[in-house]
């Protein structure tokens, strides 16, 4: 056990205020590229990564699997890719939740959650299906302001944090505050889904995320952020695990995945379909390419 040698009242007085400068002046010397329009906070999550780990036995890092609803340890989650933006999130407790529900891709199972990021004919519908228990729009409807979640279903918590888009983006919420980055909670895992990101990410938001080990980033370079602000993105959110979407080619896909392998280990994993486990996630950023279905 390492042992620290006593101080004396003044020395501790004197470390202390030393330690409150430094936190003081830390924010002026990190600053992120800002938006182009100005964003108002969200309420400020718990961290991430302070929810309890469950302790797990040695296995593969994600295994091939069909998509059902099927029993998951308690370290595990279970991650289907349906296509574009659309994923399935299954916690252990069976809790499921489907990002961007739409009317053009839509899974096998109906969720208990639904989420959708931003106001775009692939990424919304004005009719989910009847069974979902909660649907979580990004965007507010009622006006100029944001849309704010924090719900908790059984073992998993999702949240959001609004960022803007593109003006001429078009849409009923172009501007400020029309997309929302959704963060889930589950398992021990925290995973972000980026949506319709626009812009690079301000030091306040990358704060309000959190630290994620998945995040789901578009990569189509046009529609959203571009390759090289995309990257930068990826890089300050420090994930071990990305996973792209939100690409209309093998061509849009093979540039990202090239502009990647300067950064990440590039991983192409055959089936849509990954569980994941607690203890097995890499220790270096790992970009995992997964076919859409399930």
């Amino acid at each position: 056990m390492r042992t620290y040698p006593e101080v004396s009242a003044v020395g501790a007085r004197a470390v202390c205020l030393g330690v409150i400068a430094a936190l003081m002046a830390w924010p002026a010397a990190a600053q992120t590229p800002a938006p182009a329009e100005p964003q108002q906070p969200s309420p400020a999550p718990d961290r991430c990564l302070a929810l309890a780990r469950n302790e797990a036995p040695s296995g593969p890092l994600f295994q091939r699997a069909r998509f059902e609803l099927a029993s998951l340890k308690p370290y595990q989650i279970r991650l289907t890719y349906h296509g574009h933006s659309t994923f399935t999130l299954e916690s252990p407790k069976g809790v499921a939740v489907t990002t961007d529900y739409n009317d053009y891709v839509r899974p096998p199972v109906t969720p208990v959650i639904a989420t959708m990021n931003v106001a775009h004919s692939t990424h919304y519908t004005d009719s989910p299906d009847p069974g979902i228990r909660h649907v979580l729009r990004g965007w507010n409807p009622d006006g100029d302001a944001p849309a704010i979640h924090d719900l908790t279903v059984e073992d998993l918590r999702v949240r959001n944090v609004p960022t803007n888009i593109r003006s001429s983006y078009g849409g009923p919420t172009s501007g400020r505050f029309g997309n929302s980055i959704f963060v889930f909670e589950v398992a021990g895992f925290c995973v972000a889904h980026l949506g319709h990101l626009h812009h690079a990410l301000t030091t306040q938001q990358l704060a309000q995320i959190g630290q994620m080990d998945i995040v789901l980033v578009p990569v189509d370079g046009s529609y959203t952020l571009d390759l090289a602000g995309m990257l930068e993105v990826l890089k300050n959110m420090k994930a071990r695990t990305i996973i792209p979407m939100h690409w209309f080619s093998g061509f849009s896909l093979g540039v990202f995945m090239e502009a990647a392998k300067d950064h990440f280990e590039v991983v192409e994993n055959p089936s849509p379909t990954i569980t994941f486990s607690r203890d097995q996630m890499p220790e270096k950023p790992r970009l995992i390419v997964m076919p859409p279905g399930g």
